[in-house]
């Protein structure tokens, strides 16, 4: 009889026990269903969501007294241009990002005119490349060879061509500036690894970009509860870059005709006469 008792007690024990264990983990699983995502701050940041980018005045054709149509080139590796490499969203990355949303159109680069339009299948081979590897069986030793397909790497855009419009307007008797695209320029090799040249990878086409980048942040060195947005940087011209063209009967570049500190003395030439031309039509 007290080896029944005892029996019974054990199981009613071990019973009681298991539904302790069993009530504890279901707790712990509903409280995990139903505790919110931690935030990276102490307030939910989300007004660059909703940010709308400033709509251009309207300029009629016979407005436009002048206009010089300007190349210019972003070197990401100069220390005000270092937001465009941002580990956290390189500015690259936004722009893919989109375009395989389908938030943004992407366009061939063999012209920049943004006559060639890249569909899906286009904008995937530029984001990955592919390599032909020896795989060697570790039971046989018999060597196959495999095609494997290598992710983008954000860390290779160095630098951004711009192509813009200055313009002066009648209407309003004062000299603007139009962003009309944006390209990345990729470094290109041989398949033995030789450097054969650097050209743009696409073009995007800048006024339907600004949607897009009027809701991305970009890092702010001074004040990270003030971030601009991307839209914020170029219309304020918060880069730095310098003329690799301007509009010319033989649609040459400056590095066509001229090379190392006379091309930047040139590029200034340039950018001297913009002014001047303003400067040149008022009276004082």
């Amino acid at each position: 009889m007290t080896l029944l008792v005892v029996l019974l007690s054990a199981t009613l024990n071990s019973t009681y026990s298991f539904a302790q264990t069993t009530s504890i983990v279901t707790d712990d699983a509903s409280i995990a269903a139903t505790c919110p995502k931690p935030r990276d701050n102490f307030y939910n940041r989300y007004l660059h969501t909703e940010k709308m980018p400033l709509a251009y005045d309207y300029v009629h054709e016979k407005d436009v007294f002048w206009e010089k149509r300007i190349w210019r080139l972003i070197n990401t590796k100069e220390k005000r241009n270092h937001i465009f490499r941002n580990p956290q969203a390189p500015f690259i990355s936004i722009l893919l990002e989109a375009a395989k949303k389908g938030e943004i159109h992407l366009y061939s680069a063999w012209d920049d005119q943004f006559s060639d339009l890249l569909d899906q299948d286009a904008i995937h081979q530029l984001c990955h490349s592919s390599d032909t590897i020896e795989v060697v069986d570790p039971i046989t030793f018999e060597s196959s060879y495999r095609v494997v397909e290598n992710e983008f790497n954000p860390e290779n855009i160095i630098k951004f061509r711009v192509k813009e419009v200055w313009f002066f307007d009648e209407e309003t008797s004062s000299l603007n500036v139009r962003i009309l695209g944006i390209a990345p320029l990729i470094s290109r090799y041989s398949d033995d690894g030789y450097f054969l040249n650097e050209g743009p990878m696409f073009w995007a086409y800048y006024p339907e970009l600004r949607n897009v980048l009027a809701k991305k942040e970009a890092f702010n060195p001074h004040n990270d509860a003030a971030r601009l947005s991307w839209d914020d940087i170029f219309e304020a011209r918060i880069f730095s870059s310098y003329i690799i063209k301007e509009s010319n009967i033989k649609d040459r570049r400056i590095q066509d005709y001229t090379s190392g500190m006379n091309a930047l003395l040139e590029s200034e030439k340039i950018k001297e006469s913009i002014f001047n031309f303003e400067h040149d039509l008022w009276t004082y």
